[in-house]
């Protein structure tokens, strides 16, 4: 699997602009945090551009995410590591992270919401006017993005050797790379 087939099945599944630009973000994410740690930035790059695949079909049976995007994936030829990426990143589920990749997904997706709430409440509503300290400051404000599951995100020390501030210094920086195409 590579990314042009890849891009091209989320374009078939996923219909939302705000879910494809989530997924275009998390991939580029995935790809900066590959580049952190040495691994490979294709197949991180892949697993976050498919990780939430399956959510517009099931954001009413959240208890199915992940587990249909993986089923859909392994059909599909995505390579074995992605497709365990994907299939466990779903707190919900409680399963086991083994692999550094399935860590980092797991911890560094959620992230990108707090970043583009801090973005839209920017006058300018553009991640380029988004700094680190008033992300840190957003995070330790629950009710700000109150959807975002911080306890998750918080494991980034512990799963991905990371303080918080790094994760997000690294995700910030990633987003902003693409600002333009995800309309930030």
């Amino acid at each position: 699997m590579n990314r042009e087939l890849a891009w091209k099945l989320v374009q078939d599944k996923v219909k939302g602009e705000f879910l494809r630009n989530h997924l275009l973000a998390s991939e580029a994410i995935m790809r900066a945090l590959a580049r952190k740690f040495g691994q490979d930035e294709e197949l991180w790059g892949l697993a976050g551009l498919v990780h939430d695949i399956d959510w517009e079909l099931t954001e009413p049976t959240p208890e199915q995410h992940s587990l249909i995007g993986a089923q859909w994936l392994q059909e599909a030829g995505f390579q074995p590591e992605v497709v365990e990426a994907v299939r466990v990143h779903n707190h919900i589920h409680g399963f086991e992270l083994k692999t550094l990749l399935e860590k980092a997904l797991w911890c560094a997706e959620e992230l990108t919401g707090l970043i583009v709430a801090c973005a839209l409440v920017q006058p300018d509503k553009k991640l380029a006017s988004v700094k680190l300290e008033s992300v840190l400051k957003k995070f330790r404000t629950a009710s700000f993005a109150k959807g975002v599951n911080r306890d998750i995100i918080s494991k980034c020390q512990e799963m991905l050797g990371l303080s918080l501030e790094e994760l997000v210094d690294i995700e910030l920086k990633s987003m902003q790379s693409i600002s333009d195409t995800i309309g930030l």
